[in-house]
């Protein structure tokens, strides 16, 4: 790519590195609102071994099962280290354009592939560190495709980081076996000839961020994430934590690069800040205060609907590409899907290619029910705002405008109704003109009483997994 932007300060500027800033100038964009799903994936060095996104790490720990995998398909980790994995991703059959496009027609609004994971290795052509897919392995620029074809298909394009954790995270290539034929050998970390990889020899080995780690490691850190968002303009960016690093004086370093992102992004924009930054409110990964980003759910969602928009970010199955992985029914995804909406967020969901960069039969298969459910139902997801409440029983509220959507979670039984207390009289609800289901032209009989508002649906559903009962009120 030769699009690169002004990455220096604008007199325009209103972003500063300080929490106050930053609370005071936030504020999450309506597209981020109205899109409401968007794909993710975990895709790296890592997806060679087919045994998930954490294999960097687990094949240093002895008492791992990946280690013991790993002893046995590739030798011992003095022998056979992370880095010699490197070659073996040639990501031979990756076609950003039609991935992209499945992506589409599952009803995805924003795309946010990984580019960096705690391995260290950066997936775009990174300026800062030679450890990158364009020097080695693919031997191209994966982020840069991902935009080109996010872009094309009309999607928002962003991206992950999980860099902040690296420098503690993957120093366990440091270590040795304890015991066993292999006792004192020192694992392929200790080499000096790739340091540049495996960081400098230190003692932290936590998997989570590092606390006040060395001032060298947050400059590099700062310097190639910036260059991520001034070089592929990413509408979307995700810490894999709060805001790097641990410690007051390691902080600063964090908050330099989020006001940053935020100034570029309204330059880009013309003044609109049309970025969204996500962060997790996790104990050990940096720090999170509420109001200077959107808050990231990791595998979790809220009790009831927030004030603010917020993200739950999940996955199919395991993060990382894991050979015979059970994945998740459709109708599972569907429901959170619905369940997060009512309260306010979104939902991105995570699909992990092979290393070969083709998705399996179930994954595609999986996207393609997905789309299915979304192009009877999108009326009820997409630019909806929650209402009064977020559900009651088996049902969940949306709303546009002065319309309602009533989306039951189960088809009701043959000869039962759908009963909806909340818009009962006695409940205060506004009297009912009309009730349609998105979907069937048939139309639907309904009753609003004191007690409820009573639907009949037909007899046969109009998709699976969950249904969206237009209600319209008398003006």
């Amino acid at each position: 790519m030769s699009n690169r932007t002004d990455s220096g300060s604008d007199s325009a500027d209103r972003f500063e590195p300080t929490v106050t800033s930053l609370q005071n100038n936030y504020k999450c964009p309506e597209w981020f609102r109205d899109a409401k799903f968007g794909i993710y994936l975990h895709w790296g060095v890592y997806s060679v071994a087919e045994r998930a996104e954490w294999y960097g790490r687990q094949m240093y720990i002895p008492d791992d099962p990946v280690y013991e995998h790993h002893v046995k398909t590739y030798g011992h980790p003095s022998e056979f280290g992370y880095k010699d994995f490197i070659p073996m991703w040639k990501a031979e059959k990756f076609d950003p354009d039609r991935l992209v496009g499945l992506f589409k027609q599952a009803g995805a609004r924003y795309f946010t592939p990984c580019a960096v994971h705690h391995d260290n290795f950066d997936l775009w052509n990174s300026k800062h560190h030679r450890w990158n897919s364009v020097n080695m392995g693919p031997k191209k620029d994966i982020i840069g495709m991902w935009r080109e074809a996010t872009l094309k298909h009309g999607l928002r394009f962003g991206v992950t980081t999980h860099l902040a954790r690296s420098y503690s995270w993957f120093n366990v290539n440091k270590g040795a076996d304890t015991d066993g034929p292999y006792k004192g050998v020192p694992y392929d970390g200790n080499d000096p000839a790739y340091r540049e990889f495996y960081f400098e020899p230190h003692d932290d080995t936590d998997h989570r961020q590092p606390i006040n780690p060395p001032e060298h490691w947050r400059r590099e850190w700062a310097l190639r994430i910036k260059d991520l968002i001034d070089h592929y303009q990413p509408d979307h960016l995700y810490f894999d934590g709060g805001i790097p690093f641990q410690g007051d004086d390691a902080a600063r370093t964090g908050l330099e690069v989020v006001a940053h992102y935020y100034n570029q992004n309204a330059r880009r924009h013309g003044g609109r800040q049309e970025g969204v930054m996500c962060i997790k409110n996790c104990a050990g990964h940096g720090l999170y205060v509420d109001g200077i980003t959107t808050l990231d759910l990791e595998c979790a969602r809220a009790d009831d609907i927030q004030q603010a928009p917020w993200q739950t970010d999940t996955s199919i199955g395991p993060w990382g590409y894991l050979a015979g992985a059970k994945y998740r029914p459709v109708r599972e995804i569907v429901h959170e899907l619905i369940d997060i909406v009512s309260k306010n967020g979104n939902l991105l969901l995570n699909v992990p290619p092979k290393a070969n960069g083709t998705l399996d039969k179930q994954t595609e298969q999986i996207l393609s029910d997905i789309g299915r459910w979304m192009e009877v139902n999108g009326e009820a997801i997409y630019g909806t705002r929650p209402w009064g409440r977020y559900g009651e029983g088996q049902l969940r509220f949306t709303r546009k405008d002065d319309t309602l959507y009533v989306i039951a979670l189960e088809w009701p039984a043959a000869g039962e109704g759908l009963a909806v207390p909340s818009l009962g009289g006695q409940a205060g609800a506004s009297k009912v003109s009309d009730v349609t289901l998105l979907g069937c032209p048939e139309p639907v009989e309904w009753e609003q009483n004191d007690k409820e508002l009573r639907i009949a649906p037909p007899a046969a559903p109009p998709c699976e997994h969950a249904y969206s009962f237009r209600v319209k009120f008398a003006r």
